[in-house]
């Protein structure tokens, strides 16, 4: 029930998101989601993409840092409090979010949500306990 992020360490300069978004396009990888996030020397590109062989093999090729972390995706009622709903049973269940991004498809009932745990196992288990729909990684790499 996890999937498999794509960590990029980037110099915090002109070009440098391009260069990378022009490597994944030369090389066939579709970047499903992303998150950037930066301090004035460096930032840190997380990305979900349809191959990730094929994108880390790329970047690290022409000289990116690139690391993986497993991370879950869960679908969120697309509502008023749909996140907090989530978000108050984890933190009653203990499980520290790390950190969170949404992931962009076509509107429907649910919104997705990609999250970085403290505990995973934890909490996917309360997750689906508690009804909500946990995506696997191969599912999550073709929406």
């Amino acid at each position: 029930m996890r999937a498999e992020q794509i960590s990029i360490f980037l110099e915090n300069k002109s070009g440098r998101l391009a260069e990378v978004t022009e490597i994944l396009s030369r090389a066939g990888v579709n970047i499903r989601a992303l998150s950037l996030a930066d301090t004035s020397d460096f930032g840190v590109l997380r990305i979900i993409v349809d191959d990730n062989d094929t994108a880390k093999s790329s970047l690290k090729e022409r000289g990116f840092t690139v690391g993986k972390t497993n991370v879950v995706a869960v679908e969120v009622p697309d509502r008023p409090g749909g996140l907090f709903s989530i978000l108050d049973l984890l933190s009653k269940g203990r499980v520290n979010v790390e950190y969170m991004y949404a992931f962009v498809r076509q509107s429907g009932e649910n919104a997705v949500m990609i999250f970085r745990f403290d505990n995973t196992d934890e909490a996917i288990k309360l997750l689906q306990e508690n009804g909500f729909t946990v995506i696997e990684g191969k599912k999550l790499y073709t929406l």
